[in-house]
C-alpha cells in the first residue's frame, strides 16, 4: 500500500504531464487564477509596502491550501476580500467596498494603489 506522500508525488507528476486544458478541466480553472494572481501580486508588490506573496503553479495551488492564504494576504493588503479556490467547481471572487468585482478589475485597483502598470511578460515568467 502507497503513501499518503507517495500518492501526491504520483498525482503530482501525472498534473506535470496534462496539457493547461487537461489541467483546467480538472480544476475548473480557479487553480490558474489564483497562480496567476500570485505571480501578478509577487512582482507588482515589490519593494511596497504591501504584503508580498510567493509565486505560485496551478498545481502548488491545487494542492497546497496555505498558498491561497498567502495570495488572500495581498489582496487584503490591497483593500480587496478575496475569496480564492483551489480547485472544484468554485471560480474565484474579488470585493471592494463590499461590491464583487472581476479579477482584472481587482488587478487595475493593485496597479492604481501601486502607480505601477505590468505587462503579462513582467510578471508571467
Amino acid at each position: 500500500m502507497s503513501t499518503r506522500e507517495e500518492n501526491l508525488k504520483k498525482i503530482n507528476a501525472e498534473l506535470e504531464m496534462m496539457s493547461e486544458e487537461e489541467l483546467e478541466q480538472v480544476s475548473g480553472g480557479n487553480c490558474y487564477e489564483t497562480s496567476d494572481d500570485s505571480r501578478f501580486l509577487n512582482v507588482l508588490l515589490q519593494d511596497t509596502k504591501y504584503h508580498q506573496c510567493d509565486r505560485y503553479g496551478a498545481t502548488k495551488v491545487f494542492f497546497c491550501p496555505s498558498t491561497i492564504d498567502d495570495v488572500t494576504k495581498s489582496w487584503q493588503s490591497l483593500g480587496i476580500t478575496a475569496e480564492l479556490c483551489g480547485g472544484g467547481g468554485s471560480m474565484n471572487k474579488y470585493f471592494l467596498n463590499g461590491k464583487e468585482i472581476s479579477q482584472s478589475d481587482a488587478w487595475a485597483h493593485a496597479e492604481k494603489l501601486t502607480g505601477r502598470h505590468l505587462t503579462k511578460a513582467q510578471w508571467d515568467w
